[in-house]
């Protein structure tokens, strides 16, 4: 539908990629899976039935209502980051608590010896970041990279230069690579600034250095499909754009890179681990080569069966598919906002109608992944606040972070959404 907005509301009829009939959004424009995202409302009723079983253990079956989920869960996630250039299988899946978990898991086990570095552009989120600095006991450096001119971050992120389209975070990464080097920590889309980074290329130029590409996935998972060719790593939260909940998650290794993996040492990571019709005390057991072998004891089962039904909601409708559709929203929102700046609003400045322009050029060169991150551009953190108020207003939910106001699209976003953005910030 047309709004009155200054310059005009998106007109074109956008339907959602999976339909907002899926979720109880309760009239709610949601824009911040970039925080949490929103569970499909028959995913939540069967974790509601599963927990009937804790209250009467005697009716779970292991098969159904354990192996069944936990297989379940490692098959979708593999169709998750599969694409063209890789067919990930349920073998290379690792079922984890976390993005950190995942993270952490791959720094402990990889073969690091003393002097050996591992590189990461400025500015990461702290899953990325704290599991390398743990190493430093064990001699190991955690060394960044800023990725364009002007990128600061820390205590001076407010005075950073946002990212332009004609940035080449991929090859200034590549270029800070040393002898030293063993892997290259890098998130897909960045939480801050929203900027994504071309895996494919980043992934050659690490390979062609002999370094192996681990990945914080998860502001990228489940609207956008990773290419994973030449990573060594793809580590993912659940509760983010993967529509689950919080506590669940999984890790993604390439086959060669996991053998090179020590295995994490739990009972469950060894063949038939969880065969109890074998000796339990027989330890002349080898270690799984499957993901398997990083996975710690106790499995949460709740948060795999959630897991695998979000998964399943995003894998029916494609990855690919919302991709698209994100896309398709992002362009002509960006340039609603800039019709409207020529008019009146928050952006009727020069700096303001330059910010826009910025995060146009970004949309076109495929920059942005589902966030896109309005800066400040000099006006201080309570100028986003002020816009945070506004979309408030409206019942429309964003987020801040280190100067920037993020706007988190998803498939279940339509027209109407991008409407009501238009409305708030006009």
């Amino acid at each position: 539908m047309r709004r009155e907005t200054p310059g005009g509301g998106i007109e074109a009829d956008m339907n959602p990629a999976i339909p907002k009939e899926l979720f109880d959004l309760d009239g709610v424009t949601w824009l911040l899976h970039c925080a949490e995202g929103p569970t499909p409302v028959a995913v939540a009723e069967a974790a509601r039935r599963y927990m009937d079983l804790e209250v009467q253990p005697w009716r779970r079956k292991m098969g159904p209502d354990v192996i069944d989920i936990l297989n379940n869960a490692r098959a979708q996630a593999a169709t998750l980051v599969s694409s063209p250039a890789l067919a990930a299988a349920a073998d290379d899946i690792t079922l984890s608590q976390s993005t950190s978990s995942g993270l952490t898991l791959v720094a402990q086990a990889y073969p690091f010896k003393p002097s050996d570095e591992v590189l990461a552009p400025l500015g990461e989120f702290p899953s990325n970041i704290w599991p390398w600095k743990a190493l430093a006991d064990h001699g190991v450096t955690f060394r960044e990279v800023p990725l364009w001119d002007g990128h600061r971050a820390g205590r001076d992120a407010l005075d950073s230069t946002p990212p332009t389209a004609d940035a080449r975070p991929e090859e200034r990464i590549a270029a800070a690579i040393t002898p030293a080097t063993r892997i290259v920590a890098a998130s897909w889309v960045r939480f801050q600034d929203g900027l994504m980074l071309d895996l494919g290329l980043l992934g050659r130029l690490c390979a062609e250095r002999g370094v192996d590409l681990v990945v914080d996935g998860i502001q990228g998972a489940g609207t956008h499909v990773p290419d994973l060719s030449h990573a060594a790593a793809f580590a993912t939260g659940g509760h983010k754009g993967l529509l689950a909940q919080s506590g669940q998650g999984f890790l993604w290794t390439a086959p060669e890179f996991r053998t090179r993996l020590s295995p994490i040492g739990s009972w469950l990571s060894v063949e038939e681990g969880g065969n109890f019709a074998r000796p339990m005390t027989d330890h002349e057991r080898g270690w799984l080569a499957t993901g398997q072998r990083l996975e710690q004891g106790g499995y949460n089962i709740l948060g795999s069966l959630v897991l695998g039904g979000s998964l399943a909601v995003l894998n029916g409708a494609g990855t690919a598919n919302i991709e698209r559709h994100v896309r398709a929203l992002q362009t002509p929102l960006v340039d609603g906002l800039m019709r409207a700046a020529a008019v009146k609003g928050p952006f009727a400045t020069d700096a303001g109608r330059a910010e826009l322009v910025r995060l146009r050029d970004l949309v076109a060169a495929g920059r942005t992944g589902p966030i896109l991150s309005i800066h400040h551009h000099g006006r201080g953190p309570e100028f986003l606040e002020s816009l945070v108020g506004a979309l408030r207003a409206h019942r429309a939910y964003v987020s801040t972070r280190e100067g920037y106001m993020r706007i988190a699209l998803h498939a279940y976003n339509d027209t109407d959404d991008a409407n009501v953005i238009l409305d708030a910030l006009s």
